[in-house]
């Protein structure tokens, strides 16, 4: 049985426990409770170090643990500067440090999003007498360098992590345990609908909400597509619409369905291609698209050709990128089917890091008609 853990920010906010606890007492802790709100249980949280800096400022120090997942914060510490305050009106004020990425898309806030930040607001106010202030500031100092290997630039988070999460527990995402977990919730969803949505993470589900998609038709797959495309096939679903980052879903065009980066990544490789066969892109633009960092970085420079020159790359090779994915899911569908019958039908829908939509696929047009 796979093992949970926590998320990012439960270890920030035991951190921030243990240094308030230290500017009380005076005493240093070597476990510290956290109420994760959601779910409603309390953790215990090891912490490595607590030092008093002055009199005013106490240092605390845990360390990421989430538990049996694919997850490179696995082990990272994770810094929570406390310190006194007699100015202003919040009793407790929530700053990012080094390692704490910035949010371009929101006036370069830290990106410690509503979890975090409720997490150690209440956390943190429980501990203060009345009248007392104070502000807390959360650092990683290995954040700055892990980022680089996240896809945290793609939806606008440079320079650091992000503390994000809906909940306290991690779950091992990538783990064939979980894997039953969401083959779980297909089936139950199979047995209602015949049209489906699979979302390979919280971003997609957010954005199909928005639409005006019923919840109830979401099915989240994590990287599992491959395995819950034939499970849907199975159970008799007639109708999957793909609905997901560009930078995950354009793996299944190259035949790739486990989008997990740990096993496979050709992204740069899928995009070039469709640039040179598909839209016929002059070579420095194709090498361009190639050589990009991320695939956000390929689309920017899709989009500045369209700007510079009045025409419509992005939505031709989106286009073509979204048709393979149709065409391949189903061949995997029809590779992995017992019936050798007709097969489930897939359409697919690719948004970009500003939750954007880039394009849907004929089909998957067809599919939002009857979802929305």
């Amino acid at each position: 049985m796979s093992r949970s853990g926590y998320t990012l920010p439960v270890f920030a906010c035991a951190a921030a426990v243990a240094a308030l606890h230290w500017l009380h007492d005076r005493q240093p802790l070597s476990i510290a409770s956290v109420d994760l709100i959601e779910p409603a249980q309390i953790a215990e949280i090891p912490i490595e170090q607590v030092a008093g800096l002055s009199e005013n400022t106490a240092l605390a120090i845990a360390r990421s643990d989430p538990g049996d997942n694919l997850d490179l914060t696995k082990d990272t510490p994770i810094w929570a500067l406390v310190e006194w305050r007699e100015q202003g009106d919040e009793a407790v004020i929530i700053k990012g440090g080094e390692g704490i990425g910035r949010q371009l898309n929101a006036d370069d806030k830290p990106a410690i999003y509503a979890y975090a930040q409720r997490l150690l607001q209440e956390n943190l106010q429980r501990m203060l007498a009345p009248g007392e202030k104070i502000t807390v500031t959360i650092i990683l100092p290995e954040g700055r360098s892990l980022a680089v290997r996240t896809s945290n630039s793609a939806f606008g988070v440079v320079e650091g992590l992000s503390l994000l999460g809906t909940t306290g527990i991690s779950q091992p995402l990538s783990t064939p345990d979980q894997l039953a977990v969401f083959r779980a919730e297909l089936q139950n969803k199979a047995s209602r609908f015949e049209t489906l949505v699979f979302c390979i993470g919280e971003n997609g589900l957010d954005l199909a909400r928005k639409l005006g998609i019923n919840p109830d038709q979401l099915v989240k797959t994590a990287n599992w597509l491959g395995p819950m495309l034939v499970e849907a096939d199975v159970l008799g679903v007639k109708e999957i619409l793909l609905f997901g980052y560009h930078g995950k879903l354009m793996k299944l065009a190259g035949g790739i369905f486990h989008t997990h980066h740990y096993l496979a990544d050709g992204r740069r490789e899928i995009l070039a291609a469709h640039c040179a066969i598909i839209a016929g892109l002059k070579l420095p633009d194709i090498q361009a698209v190639f050589n990009s960092a991320t695939a956000e970085a390929a689309l920017t420079h899709l989009k500045s050709l369209d700007a510079a020159t009045g025409s419509d790359w992005v939505n031709q090779v989106y286009s073509a990128i979204a048709e393979t994915i149709d065409v391949r899911s189903q061949e995997y569908i029809q590779s992995h089917s017992e019936s050798g019958t007709k097969v489930t039908v897939c359409g697919s829908i690719l948004f970009d890091r500003d939750r954007k939509i880039i394009v849907k696929s004929k089909t998957a047009g067809l599919l939002m008609g009857k979802l929305c």
